[in-house]
C-alpha cells in the first residue's frame, strides 16, 4: 500500500508539477532571460540552460575573448545544494571591426548554453530555482555595462523529462552548431615576424576554405587586426597571422588553442608548436586570401589587370626604350611585308612570355622549396626591408644619373637581337624582359607581390598577364604597320624623363626605412643610414669609373672600391640580424608619443580652473571600442600634442575600466550611462563643453584652442 501512494504522489507531481518557467528582464540595451532546453529535470540527470540575449540593434556584446578590446559576458550561477554548472558552451563568434580594432561578439539574438546537474538526491516534486548573475559589456558608439539577476523555476520528477517546446529546438541547433573538437592535426611555427598556422585533416580535403579565420582562445597570441593570409594545400590550410604580446618577450607559448571558422563550420582546434607539415600548403592550390582586419586582396582578374597596365607602363622605362625602338625600326623596314611583319610581332611575343614564363617557375620552384618568397613575406624580415631600401635607393641614384646599369646586358645581347628573321625578334623580347627585369613600373609592385603569394596557375597567370602587357605596342604595331612611324624617337626628352622617374624610387626607399622603424626599432635608423651613404658613395664612384672607361682609361681601382663598398653597404644593412623595438611611447602607426595625462578627480579639475587653464576630460576605459579608436587616432598625433603645449591645457583621464562611483556620477550629471565622454573645460571657467563621441585630430585642437579664450 505503501508503495502504492508513493506511485500515485509522484504522477500527480508529474501531472501539476509547472513547466520552466522565467522572467525576462531589460537592461537598457539588451533583453536577458533564462530558458531551459527542458521543462523539468529528473534526480541526476542534466539539463542545458541558456542566457538568452536579445540585443539592440546596432549593438553587441562579447564572446570568451573580446579581441582587442571590450569584456566577456560573465555569468555567477546560485543554486540549490549539491546542484552544479558547468561552463558555457560559447557559439562561434562574429567579427566586430572598428577603425583599427578587432573585437569578436555577437549581434541580434544569442544563446549561452549551461549544463546544469541535479543532484541524485533531488527530490519528485520540488520546483527548485536557478538563479544567474550575468553581467554584459554592451557596446554601439558608446560602450555601457550591464548587470540582469535572472531567475528560472525548474520541477524536479521523475523519469525523463519532457523537452521545452519553445526552446528546446534553438538549443539543440546551438548546441549543434557550437565549436566542437575537431579530428585535425594542428600545428603553428613562428616564421620571421609571422605565426604559421597549419591545420590538415580528413574533414578539411577538397573543403572550401576561402573565408577561414582563426579565432585564439587568449587575447595576446595575436594581433587581431592583421589580416590572416589562407593558403590551401592538398590535405590542409595554412593560416600566417601576426604575432601579439606574447611573442615580443621569451620565446612564446608552447600551444595555441581556439576556434577555426571554416565555411560557416566551427572548430575548437588545439595548436603544439612545431613544424607545419607540407600538407598545409603547397602548389595546386586555388587562390588565398587575407581575411580580418579590414584588409583583403587583389584577387587574380584584378592582379592580372594590373600586371597587364605594369607591363604597358614598363615600355616606358629607358633602359628598355632603346631595345623596343631599334626592333621597331627593323619592323619599319618590313611595312611593305605584312606577314613578316607580324611573324617578327608574334616571335617577340613569344620571347617575352617564354622569359616571364621561365621566372615565374624559377620563383615558385624556390617557394615550393620552402623559401618565403613572397613580398608580403619579405616585409615582415626586418633584414629584407632594409635590403629592399638600399635596393630602390640603388635604382634612384640610377635613374638620376649617378652611375649607368644595364648598357652591358644590351651589349651582350646586341648580336641576338641584332639577327634578322624570327630568332632576331624571340631573343628581342626575351632581352627585353632581362633588361627590364630591375625595374618596376606602376601597378606591378600590387599585382606581383599578390602573385608570388599564390597557388602556382595563379602566379604564372599573373606573370604572364605582365608580358602580354610589356608584348602589346610592339607586337601591335607589328599587325599595325602605320603605328610604327608614330612612335617616339629616342632624344634628350628621355633623360629628363629618367631623372623624373628617380623620385618615386627615393619616395620607395623612405617607406621602407619607416617600415624598418616599425619593424626594429629607432635604433635601426643609424644603421640605415649609414648602409645608404656606403651605398651612394659606391654609386658615385661607379659612375666615375664608367664616365672615365668611355673616355678610354681603365679605372680598375675605382671599380674595384666601388663593389666593395656595395658589398659593404649590403652587410651593414642585413647583418647583424635587427633586435626587436624597444617599448616606448612611440605609436606603431606614425604616431607620436602619447599626450601627459593624470588621474581624473574632481579636486584636480577644480584647481586645474582655478589656476585658469584648459581642461580636456576624457571619460575612458579600457574595454571601450571606440575610446581606443579616439586614443589611436586622433588623442596620440603630433597635432594634438603641440595643441596641448601650445595652450597649456590640462589632460585628465577618467578610467572607468573598473567601476567607480565618482565617474558614474559624474557621467550621470550629464546624461550619460556609459563612455566615452570627452568634456573640455575654459581657461576662465564655466561649464564643460561636450565633444563629439568620434575625435578628428583637427576638432581636438580647434577645441582646444577655443578653450584658451574662454
Amino acid at each position: 500500500m505503501r508503495r502504492f501512494f508513493a506511485k500515485l504522489v509522484a504522477v500527480c507531481a508529474v501531472l501539476v508539477a509547472t513547466p520552466a518557467l522565467a522572467e525576462p528582464v531589460d537592461t537598457g540595451h539588451l533583453v536577458a532571460e533564462l530558458v531551459a532546453r527542458d521543462q523539468s529535470i529528473a534526480p541526476g540527470a542534466t539539463t542545458y540552460v541558456a542566457v538568452r540575449q536579445k540585443i539592440d540593434k546596432g549593438w553587441h556584446t562579447y564572446w570568451r575573448n573580446s579581441g582587442d578590446s571590450g569584456e566577456a559576458t560573465s555569468v555567477v550561477w546560485t543554486l540549490p545544494p549539491g546542484w552544479t554548472a558547468g561552463d558555457i558552451v560559447w557559439p562561434a563568434p562574429t567579427r566586430q571591426p572598428t577603425g583599427p580594432l578587432m573585437n569578436y561578439g555577437y549581434q541580434g539574438e544569442v544563446l549561452l548554453p549551461v549544463p546544469i546537474t541535479a543532484p541524485a538526491s533531488a527530490k519528485p516534486g520540488e520546483t527548485v530555482t536557478l538563479k544567474a548573475a550575468v553581467s554584459f559589456l554592451v557596446c554601439e558608439e558608446i560602450c555601457v555595462p550591464e548587470d540582469a539577476v535572472l531567475t528560472l523555476s525548474l520541477p524536479v520528477v521523475e523519469g525523463l523529462a519532457e523537452p521545452n517546446p519553445a526552446w528546446s529546438g534553438p538549443l539543440a541547433k546551438a548546441l549543434s552548431d557550437a565549436p566542437t573538437p575537431a579530428n585535425f592535426a594542428s600545428v603553428f611555427a613562428k616564421q620571421g615576424t609571422s605565426i604559421v598556422l597549419a591545420v590538415t585533416g580528413e574533414g578539411l580535403k577538397g573543403a572550401d576554405v576561402s573565408d577561414a579565420y582563426f579565432f585564439p582562445f587568449d587575447s595576446t597570441v595575436i594581433d587581431h587586426a592583421k589580416p590572416q593570409v589562407i593558403e590551401r594545400g592538398p590535405e590542409g590550410l595554412t593560416l600566417t597571422l601576426t604575432p601579439g604580446y606574447a611573442f615580443q618577450e621569451g620565446e612564446g607559448p608552447k600551444s595555441m588553442a581556439g576556434v577555426l571558422s571554416i565555411g560557416g563550420k566551427a572548430y575548437e582546434i588545439g595548436a603544439s608548436l612545431g613544424t607545419p607539415p607540407p600538407g598545409a600548403s603547397g602548389l595546386g592550390a586555388p587562390p588565398s586570401k587575407a581575411v580580418g582586419g579590414g584588409g583583403g586582396a587583389l584577387g587574380l582578374p584584378l592582379a592580372a589587370a594590373f600586371a597587364f597596365l605594369g607591363g604597358l607602363i614598363l615600355n616606358l622605362m629607358p633602359c628598355v626604350f632603346p631595345i623596343l625602338a631599334m626592333k621597331a625600326a627593323s619592323l619599319a623596314g618590313h611595312a611593305h611585308d605584312r606577314r613578316t611583319a607580324q611573324g617578327q610581332g608574334l616571335a617577340f611575343l613569344a620571347g617575352v612570355l617564354a622569359t616571364f614564363l621561365a621566372l615565374a617557375v624559377a620563383l615558385i620552384a624556390v617557394r615550393a622549396g620552402g623559401a618565403a618568397v613572397g613580398w608580403g613575406f619579405q616585409l615582415q624580415s626586418p633584414p629584407v626591408v632594409a635590403g629592399l631600401a638600399l635596393l630602390m635607393l640603388a635604382v634612384a641614384l640610377n635613374l638620376s644619373g649617378v652611375f649607368e646599369v644595364g648598357s652591358s646586358l644590351q651589349g651582350v645581347g646586341t648580336g641576338l637581337a641584332g639577327k634578322r628573321g624570327m630568332a632576331g625578334a624571340f631573343f628581342t623580347g626575351a632581352l627585353a624582359v632581362v633588361v627590364a627585369a630591375p625595374c618596376t613600373a606602376p601597378f606591378m609592385a600590387p599585382a606581383l607581390g599578390w602573385a608570388l603569394t599564390q597557388s602556382a596557375p595563379a602566379a604564372i597567370t599573373v606573370f604572364l598577364a605582365l608580358g602580354l602587357g610589356f608584348a602589346a605596342p610592339f607586337a601591335l604595331a607589328a599587325f599595325v604597320p602605320g603605328l610604327l612611324t608614330r612612335l617616339p624617337k629616342p632624344g634628350p626628352w628621355m633623360d629628363g624623363f629618367k631623372k623624373l622617374l628617380a623620385f618615386p624610387m627615393y619616395g620607395a626607399a623612405a617607406w621602407l626605412v619607416w617600415v624598418l622603424t616599425i619593424q626594429a626599432g629607432e635604433t635601426a635608423l643609424a644603421r640605415i643610414f649609414a648602409a645608404a651613404v656606403i651605398l651612394a658613395l659606391a654609386a658615385w664612384l661607379l659612375g666615375v669609373a664608367q664616365r672615365r672607361s668611355a673616355a678610354g682609361e681603365r679605372p680598375l681601382v675605382l671599380a674595384s672600391v666601388g663593389g666593395v663598398l656595395v658589398l659593404a653597404a649590403a652587410v651593414a644593412a642585413i647583418w647583424p640580424s635587427y633586435g626587436a623595438p624597444q617599448p616606448g611611447p612611440v605609436a606603431s602607426a606614425g604616431g607620436v608619443a602619447a599626450v601627459p595625462y593624470e588621474a581624473y578627480s574632481p579636486e584636480k579639475l577644480a584647481a586645474a580652473q582655478a589656476a585658469g587653464k584648459p581642461v580636456f576630460v576624457n571619460f575612458t576605459a579600457a574595454w571601450c571600442v571606440t575610446c581606443q579608436v579616439n586614443e589611436k587616432v586622433a588623442l596620440s598625433t603630433q597635432g594634438v600634442a603641440d595643441a596641448f603645449k601650445q595652450t597649456g591645457a590640462v589632460y585628465l583621464k577618467a578610467d572607468w575600466t573598473l567601476k567607480d562611483a565618482v565617474i558614474e556620477a559624474e557621467l550621470a550629471k550629464h546624461g550619460r550611462a556609459g563612455v566615452p565622454l570627452y568634456l573640455i573645460y575654459g581657461a576662465k571657467g564655466g561649464d564643460g563643453v561636450i565633444l563629439p563621441q568620434i575625435l578628428t585630430e583637427g576638432l581636438i585642437v580647434r577645441a582646444l584652442k577655443d578653450a584658451q579664450g574662454r
